[in-house]
This record gives structure tokens, sequence and C-alpha cells, in this order.
């Protein structure tokens, strides 16, 4: 058994008072876990111990409140053979200082539980939301000791493991992984660890190869390394097929089918630091069938599958107790569409009445919206504004998108909001929709011209506000947008440029409209990662050499950097940045994640984008959410042997005892 590593607190301690924020690196947070490195001796078979390093490849302040990282953290260290440890990104100053070192060298990428060195783990795992955090993962790497290349690592270094969103494609971060997951993680991280734990009693036969292998034949792990890549003379993928006997030549996502059985964070961590969400979230259900056809999130995460209202309710009383957060938040992809929202709202509501516990709900769905409910979730708390995502300017757009809100649903929605003492709305949208057109995005102004004016007609007042926010379009694997060309960086900020100027330009409103927005630079090398294929992993390296690290930041970000990565990592390979990015792919040509299941049938994608199509042409067509209208075969329910799983269960939540 090899020794316990030792913490590197000792070596890490002088160097906290010369960076900033050196809180967020010392540990130590309310509910946070530091167990014995062979905590298996207690366990009933004796065997031996699994470790995990897990991170959230981002700084603290935003890595820590990550919903997906907490769940897992405590699920594994549930169990009494199973140490799991938190590691996040460290900021530049503090990289330099580690690098730089002691008189017994560089300081490794440690843990901010046990600060212990990451390479001393079984398993590091991973948690990407968005590809922008790729160079991240390459800086944890390397400052951790372990090798960059999969196939450069040797069995005493960890498995390296991707997991989230983003690992639905992990394609261009290939070369880095030994692993990837999709899916739900709660059940599937506990049966890697059973395969580790076997693996490692038997004394590890076959080295990290036959690790892998034995992952790898579960068909619910991804191991890149077992799979060959064929190119076409015209640079597109030929072929993705396995190069090892018993490997699946497809790895389906994993779905957790009984939510009240996890209710995860029960014991959420608290932050010692200033985080961005400072609150308690509690997930009230998983997955989105209402179709809208820019979502990855909605088309990877069905069905639909709903926790109950006395789940919910005992979550929130345990989680707050466990905390002392002074907000909740009810968390989805769309919380207004619960069967149970309402009585949800009106039992926490009342609960929690006269307490400084407050409530609060994500972006609410203009057609789920109601001022019931509203008043409900405000009745604890200050009524600081209302968001709401038409995601297209015109009426047109949302019909492609099949975002079915009309400007009379959301100008009715506002309305009700401004006259029950609402002040601000917030309208979220994008921009380089497919089909988009200059008068599209103007329409945005429009609208949010009518909200004013309605907020002021009916409320009699003139301090009423709306923030326009506008995010960037950008397609994602598996949804009917996989597709379509991306919108150009240059043709994006002129559209938003217009848009600006219209709103400014505008006297009477112009004041009282908020306009927040991104430029179209990040969201073409977002593209590029998120639809790219192993190739462009040669890309990412050469960023993270010329010092690229938090790309999901503004002040870190450089387009520059990544188009003269790009000439340089994809120089020979008969494609190019635009070929990933601004160019439209037909239905025939082999998509670098075809081999990775969803559950979604390609047909049915394929013909939802051709709707789209129709739709922009002027047809009539809706695709209605399969919660509460027949089947319409997008394929996930038989593909993955799931189903649908909505109330009403006709309870109340639980306990009812008021504080």
């Amino acid at each position: 058994m090899p020794a316990a590593p030792e913490s590197v607190f000792a070596r890490l301690e002088p160097l906290l008072p010369t960076v900033s924020k050196p809180i967020q690196y010392v540990g130590g947070e309310l509910n946070s876990t530091v167990k014995e490195w062979d905590c298996a001796g207690s366990s009933e078979d004796g065997g031996p111990t699994v470790r995990w390093a897990l991170m959230y490849p981002d700084a603290y302040e935003v890595g820590l409140p990550n919903q997906g990282v907490q769940i897992l953290y405590e699920v594994l260290n549930e169990r009494d053979w199973i140490v799991a440890e938190r590691t996040y990104s460290v900021w530049p100053d503090l990289e330099a200082a580690m690098r730089a070192g002691d008189a017994d060298g560089p300081i490794p990428q440690f843990t901010v539980d046990g600060h212990r060195p990451v390479r001393a783990f079984d398993v590091f795992g991973l948690s990407f939301s968005t590809e922008l955090g790729y160079t991240n993962m390459l800086n944890a790497l390397d400052l951790a000791g372990i090798p960059l290349h999969a196939v450069d690592r040797g069995d005493d270094d960890p498995i390296v493991l991707a997991g989230g969103h983003a690992a639905f494609n992990p394609e261009p971060i290939a070369d880095f992984l030994d692993a990837a997951v999709l899916g739900d993680g709660e059940e599937v991280v506990l049966a890697i660890s059973e395969v580790v734990r076997e693996w490692k009693g038997e004394g590890r036969p076959g080295g990290r190869v036959e690790l892998l292998r034995r992952l790898a034949v579960t068909g619910n792990v991804y191991v890149p390394r077992f799979y060959d890549v064929v190119y076409a003379a015209d640079g597109a993928i030929e072929a993705v097929v396995p190069n090892k006997p018993g490997v699946p030549f497809r790895v389906r996502k994993h779905t957790l089918m009984d939510l009240d059985a996890w209710p995860y964070p029960a014991k959420p961590l608290v932050p010692l630091a200033e985080t961005v969400h400072e609150r308690f979230s509690v997930e009230i259900f998983r997955g989105c069938t209402r179709g809208c056809r820019f979502c990855q999130a909605g088309m990877i995460t069905r069905p639909v599958r709903e926790r109950s209202i006395e789940t919910i309710g005992a979550m929130v009383d345990a989680g707050v107790k466990a905390s002392g957060f002074e907000e909740v938040g009810l968390l989805s992809l769309s919380s207004a569409d619960h069967t149970e929202i309402g009585e949800v709202a009106k039992g926490l509501a009342d609960r929690y009445e006269g307490t400084n516990v407050s409530l609060s709900l994500p972006s609410t769905r203009v057609d789920a919206f109601n001022i019931t409910l509203a008043n409900e979730f405000s009745r604890n708390g200050r009524r600081s504004g209302l968001t709401f995502a038409p995601e297209g300017g015109s009426e047109r757009m949302r019909k492609v998108i099949n975002k079915m809100v009309t400007e009379e649903d959301l100008i009715r929605t506002v309305a009700t909001a401004y006259s029950h003492g609402w002040r601000q709305v917030k309208l979220y949208f994008m921009v380089g929709l497919p089909t988009e057109t200059d008068d599209d995005v103007l329409q945005i102004a429009d609208l949010a011209r009518k909200v004013i004016a309605k907020g002021r007609e009916v409320s009699g007042r003139n301090d009423i506000r709306c923030t326009v926010s506008i995010g960037g379009f950008v397609p994602k694997p598996h949804t009917p947008f996989q597709w379509a060309a991306q919108l150009d960086h240059v043709t994006t900020d002129d559209r938003l440029k217009k848009l600006r100027d219209t709103v400014h330009q505008d006297k009477k409103y112009g004041r009282a409209i908020g306009f927040r927005y991104h430029d179209g630079k990040p969201g073409i090398i977002e593209g590029l990662l998120s639809r790219g294929d192993r190739r462009v992993g040669r890309v990412i390296e050469e960023v993270w050499r010329d010092g690229g690290r938090f790309d999901g930041w503004s002040e870190h970000f450089s387009y520059d950097r990544w188009v003269a990565a790009a000439e340089r990592g994809l120089t020979g390979t008969d494609v190019d940045l635009a070929w990933y990015t601004t160019r439209e792919r037909d239905y025939d040509e082999v998509l670098p994640w075809d081999h990775l299941d969803s559950g979604l049938d390609k047909d049915w994608l394929w013909s939802d984008w051709e709707d789209a199509l129709a739709v922009a042409d002027g047809q009539d067509i809706e695709v209605e959410d399969c919660r509460w209208t027949p089947c319409y075969d997008c394929g996930v329910c038989p593909e993955m042997g799931t189903e649908i799983q909505v109330g009403p269960t006709g309870k109340q939540l639980l306990p009812l005892s008021v504080v």
C-alpha cells in the first residue's frame, strides 16, 4: 500500500499573502470533508480505498457553487471506502508562485480539502459545463505533474475523466482524456469506483489499459483511445470505429430515473470567499421537453423527471439547517413547469414567512408565469426583478427556434408584473440564430419599447426599467441546430451595434432600457470547441502553451491567440477555423459525436432542423411539449429505457410546521 501523500499546505501557506484572494485556497468550508487516506479499513470487506479528485475547471468563486460537483462530492464521500476531494483552477498569480516553488521544487496542483497532490488520486474527474474551460484543464494537468496526453501516462497517474454537458462531444480533448461519461453522474461514479476498486484489489492486473478496458466494456464510459477516427480526402470524418474487442460501437448516456432516491446535496458547501451564487439550490426536476431547437441542455437531459413535493420540502428544510443560507433557489431548466410548483411555492412561503429565508426562481418562461406564483416567491423577500427569455427578437425567429411565445404573451405577462408592484424586467435574447436577419434583431428594440410603455401605462409610474441581455448563438451537438452554420463574428457585432444605436437613439424610452451583450469573438471559439473533432486538440494545446487560461473570462480571453493557434494547429489538415464554425453541414456528414448516444434519434433531429427551415419560409410548424401531448418520437424513452415522470401527486409539502 503506497504511503499517504503529504499535505502541501506547509509549502503553500507562505505564498498566500502574496496572491489575490488567498482564502479560496485554504479549504475547511462548512460541510466539507477530509477523510483518512486509507479510509476503507473500516469497511466490511476491507477492500482498497478509491480516491477521487473532483475539479470544476474555473476559479473557486465559480466552481464551488457548481451543483454537479457538490452532488458527486457528497455521493462519493458517503461511501466509507471512497475519498473525494475538490480542486479548482488557480489564478495566474498563484500559478506563477507554484511553478517557481521552493527548495523542494514546484508546488503541484492540490485539493482544497486535504491539500493533497492531485496526481496521488486514482481518478481525476473534471466537470465541464462550458468548453471554454479546456485550457484550464491542461493547466491543472501540467501543474499536477500528470502528462498532458493520455498515451504518455503510466500506471501511477490517475484516470483523467470528463463529465458535464460538454462531455457529450469530448472529441476536441480526446487526446488529453482517459475517459468520459455522458449524462447523470450520481450512479455512474459509484459504478466506476467499484470497477477501480476491484482492479486495485486484484493487484492492478494489466495496468491502466486493462482498467480502461473494464470501464469501456460497460457501455457507459467512453474511452477515446479505444476508437480510431478515419478522415476522408476532403477533411471530413469518414468513420469512428472501435479498435479493441468488446468495446461498443456507441457509448450510451446514463439517466437517473428516481431523483427522490438521490436528494443531494443534503449538506451544501458554504464558501469562505465570495462566490457567484450565495444560495442553497434544490433541483426540483431534471430534463426538459419544450423542444427549443437551440437548447442542448434540454435535448441531452431528456426525459423530464420531477422530484416529489415531499422530497423538495425535505431537501429545502435539511439544506437550510445544514448551511445557514438565506436564499433558496428552486432550479431546473424551466422551474415553473413543475406540475406542483404552485403548491411548492405556497408551502415554502408559508413555512419561512417571517424568517430571513427567501425563495427564488430562475429565468421563467413567459407562458409559465403567473402572478400568484410570483407573489409567493417574493412574499418573504424583495421584489428585485423578473427575468424572461424570449430568445428571438421577432415572432418569426421564435417560431424558427420553437420558442412558442408571442409578443402578446410577453406584453400581457409584463403588464401583470408591473401592475403588481414590480419595477424591473430582464429579457434575454440570442443573436446569430439560423435564418436570422438584421430586422429580426432590431425588433428586440421594438419589443423593449413596448414593454416599457406598457409598464408605465399599467403602473402609472416612470421608474420602469427593462434590461435587454444578449448572447451569441453557438450551435451545439445533439440538437436540431447541430448542422447549422454559425454566424461570423463581424456580422454578429454589426447587428449588435445597430441594435445598441437604435436603443440609445430613442429619446422617449432609451434611458429606461439597459443593454448588455457579448461580442461575437468568444462565441466563434466556443463554436470551434463545441463541434470540433480530435484535430482541435492541437489548437487547444497551442493556446495553452501560449499562455491561454480562463478563456471564459473576457479579461483573459484572446481571440487573436486562438486564431493564430488554429492556423498553426490545423496546418496540413484540409480544415480551418471557418470549416468548424461558419459552415453548414449536411445529413450525410459523419459528425464527431455520432458514436456517442444521447438517446435522440438522428433522423428526428434532422427532421426538426428541416422544420425550422420550413418555418423560416413561412410554414406553420410547432413541436409540442410531450409532457402534455402524445409522444413525437424523439427517441429518448424507447432508446434509453426511460419514461417521463411528472405529477401531480396530490400530496402536500412536508413538514407542514411553519418555522
